[in-house]
């Protein structure tokens, strides 16, 4: 989503005059575009902010500001803080960066951190600079209704406000135009998707339309309001993809109530069954927080137990980091110890890399689909991109290009990547034929 937003500043700022550059050391201004997801991510940013110091000592007129969660949710602290920022503008104030700027330029510190129910910059061309050409990222909601008690979104990116579904598929066919081959479409809570009488299931139809040799994913859905139809429709059209993102934060149900998840574990399992049945074949990804306010060994169990009996092919994996102003910093005490989150999370991980190895060795010998995203980060003379199922597989260049669909059979693995053998190039339509023949 960031780097969605960063593409929209992108496009405000040329249409003042200004060009995008590479390098830091070549910029009159510099925007950090931020989160506050965890502890570590604004960690970062204050570490990025005390490096661009050096720089305006150098430059008197450079500008640095910040952009986004982090700026909306601790503006005061950025602003004060050892004079490192000219601009705070969080994440519904973009609109605003020029005249900040100007304000800037007369001498003044700019801030503008109101968050809006209504704006979702859906009449805005993203200007896109960085990506590999190959795939996009087009934002459809902003905010969140959620209120998951570990979580800061809502207080930073503010309700829940859903694009016209016109400007999403819009966007989706400039995209076509343009060459991409895969688009994924981004909200806190994509499910929750509301334009009118067009729901999320009637948007993930319309956009597979657009053009039947693109690629659509989602990101993320809640397990609460997943809706069956949407799973019908995903295995109906060849284009989205047999791969879906389904946080489950933990496995037991009481650290589920305490985090205001609003599903059991029973319920969440019996929604990845019905996802297997309708759609064979789907990968599945996941979040999983460790550490929780309170919890037991017991309940670190539930947790570990339920990645081992769902598989996922990916999961992304966090200790707990308490984060102000969400319920639970307000209500819980943050008391599992430091060291104790650090082994669960250990533990979890290492589990998961023996789940994603066992399932990446059952992929050999099966053929793929891969569209090639660029070059192999190990070697100039090998290809990377992703299947279908949004497995990643390296395979020799040969004469194969980025943005080409390459036929793939699959000889080798890693717990986090395939390596295959390329066959032919090829397309959706035509890989999808091929293996309805054979």
């Amino acid at each position: 989503m960031n780097f969605s937003d960063t593409e929209i500043v992108n496009s405000i700022l040329t249409e003042e005059g200004m060009e995008p550059v590479q390098e830091a050391e070549n910029a009159d201004v510099i925007f950090l575009n931020t989160c506050s997801i965890r502890e570590n991510a604004e960690t970062k940013v204050w570490n990025r902010l005390k490096e661009f110091r050096s720089l305006k000592k150098e430059k008197d007129d450079l500008t640095v500001g910040v952009l986004g969660c982090m700026a909306e949710r601790i503006r005061d602290k950025i602003i004060d803080k050892e004079g490192l920022v000219d601009m705070v503008v969080g994440p519904d104030a973009y609109r605003d960066i020029p005249k900040l700027l100007s304000e800037v330029e007369d001498g003044r510190k700019a801030v503008n951190v109101l968050l809006s129910l209504e704006e979702t910059y859906a009449d805005i061309k993203p200007v896109r600079t960085t990506g590999n050409g190959v795939s996009a990222f087009v934002t459809i909601m902003r905010g969140c209704d959620n209120m998951c008690a570990f979580c800061v979104v809502p207080f930073t990116r503010g309700r829940e406000r859903s694009r016209p579904m016109g400007s999403i598929l819009d966007e989706l066919k400039q995209l076509s135009e343009q060459g991409y081959k895969e688009v994924t479409l981004l909200g806190q809570n994509v499910n929750s998707y509301l334009d009118g009488d067009n729901d999320f299931t009637k948007l993930m139809y319309e956009a597979s339309q657009v053009d039947p040799e693109m690629r659509i994913r989602f990101s993320s859905p809640h397990p609460k309001d997943f809706p069956e139809e949407l799973l019908h429709v995903i295995a109906e059209q060849s284009n989205l993809c047999n791969y879906i993102h389904i946080p489950a934060q933990s496995g037991n149900n009481e650290v589920l109530e305490r985090m205001r998840r609003p599903y059991t574990r029973e319920q969440y399992l019996d929604l990845i069954d019905t996802m297997r049945e309708i759609i064979p074949g789907v990968t599945l990804s996941t979040d999983i927080i460790t550490g929780f306010c309170d919890e037991t060994e017991e309940e670190h169990e539930d947790t570990m137990s339920l990645m081992a009996k769902v598989k996922y092919d990916l999961a992304y994996m966090f200790a707990y980091s308490e984060r102000g102003r969400t319920l639970a910093q307000r209500k819980y005490e943050d008391n599992v110890p430091e060291e104790v989150k650090k082994r669960r999370l250990s533990e979890i991980i290492e589990q998961q890399m023996n789940i994603q190895e066992e399932l990446n060795k059952k992929e050999i010998g099966k053929k793929h689909l891969v569209l090639a995203e660029g070059t192999s980060k190990r070697s100039d003379e090998q290809l990377c991109g992703r299947t279908d199922t949004n497995k990643m597989v390296v395979f020799d260049r040969e004469d194969y290009n980025k943005g080409d669909y390459v036929e793939v059979v699959i000889n080798d693995c890693t717990s986090a990547t395939l390596m295959g053998e390329a066959i032919k190039k090829s397309s959706i339509e035509e890989f999808n034929s091929d293996m309805v023949t054979a």
